[in-house]
């Protein structure tokens, strides 16, 4: 959950539920209960994942709602919704980063934040249309996962990439055709994401430069959800022992959408 997108965790954790048809179980209310147990652990690891959340919640309920009579049956279902929730997570990805990737035009040069799978997808496929583009790239301080990103754009023919260090996003703004973020989600009006994420688009919209998220419809949550934001070591801040002062190390920030210009989902556009 540190290193991956929102998108690859809630994948990773459906296909861990797999694990369970291994097991024996001596009836159907054992097995449902080791389910729900086990989901409901996976939730804990991270409350604050939209998707992860709400595929779990997928995979449980279709197992109660098909009332199994037999271990077999359950495991069956158990079986079968991982499979649907997992290609439903990945096809709205790509059919998201394909629906980015047509806003983007020859010759722009973006800036985005962090390591989002989604943006990754659609720089790609616009750079395989033919599309030269010059990314400028944070490094999404403490984990660094700019870096990564950094990475992966330097290996795509067209993409010229530029890591920047987070505070100095404003200074390159003023160049940027657009601000390309992925999503960890959206409730009601508040739009979260990597720490860092709130200070940028309220800079691109003092300097005009339209920022553009992108990421599944099922990170678009208004109601039965509470976003939780997690708070890291602080050792990812300073390695050694703070004296006289404490560090707070919060993974996401809260952004209001009116910062935002258009949500990109696989559902459409919504344009603010």
């Amino acid at each position: 959950m540190r290193t991956h997108s929102s998108s690859v965790v809630a994948v990773k954790a459906a296909r861990a539920l797999a694990d369970l048809i291994d097991n024996d179980y001596p009836t159907v209310e054992e097995y449902v209960r080791a389910l729900e147990r086990n989901s409901n652990a996976l939730r804990r690891a991270n409350p604050s994942h939209a998707s992860l959340v709400t595929t779990q919640r997928a995979v449980v309920e279709r197992v109660r709602d098909a009332d199994p009579a037999s271990v077999a049956e359950a495991k069956e279902v158990t079986a079968a919704a991982i499979d649907d929730v997992v290609e439903s997570v990945e096809s709205a990805k790509h059919e998201a980063a394909a629906a980015l990737a047509e806003r983007i035009e020859d010759g722009q040069t973006v800036l985005t934040h962090d390591y989002s799978s989604t943006v990754l997808e659609a720089l790609e496929s616009a750079a395989q249309d033919g599309k030269h583009l010059d990314v400028y790239v944070t490094e999404a301080r403490p984990r660094h996962l700019g870096r990564k990103t950094a990475r992966t754009l330097a290996a795509i023919d067209r993409i010229e990439p530029t890591l920047i260090v987070d505070g100095a996003s404003g200074y390159y703004l003023s160049e940027c055709d657009s601000v390309l973020l992925g999503m960890d989600c959206i409730v009601d009006d508040t739009y979260y994401n990597r720490v860092g994420t709130y200070p940028l688009a309220a800079a691109a919209d003092d300097v005009g430069t339209p920022v553009t998220v992108a990421g599944s419809s099922a990170k678009l949550v208004d109601e039965g959800f509470r976003f939780e934001n997690d708070f890291r070591d602080p050792s990812e801040v300073i390695r050694e022992p703070p004296e006289g002062f404490d560090v707070k190390n919060p993974a996401y920030d809260a952004t209001p959408t009116r910062l935002l210009d258009a949500v990109v989902t696989d559902e459409g556009v919504r344009e603010f």
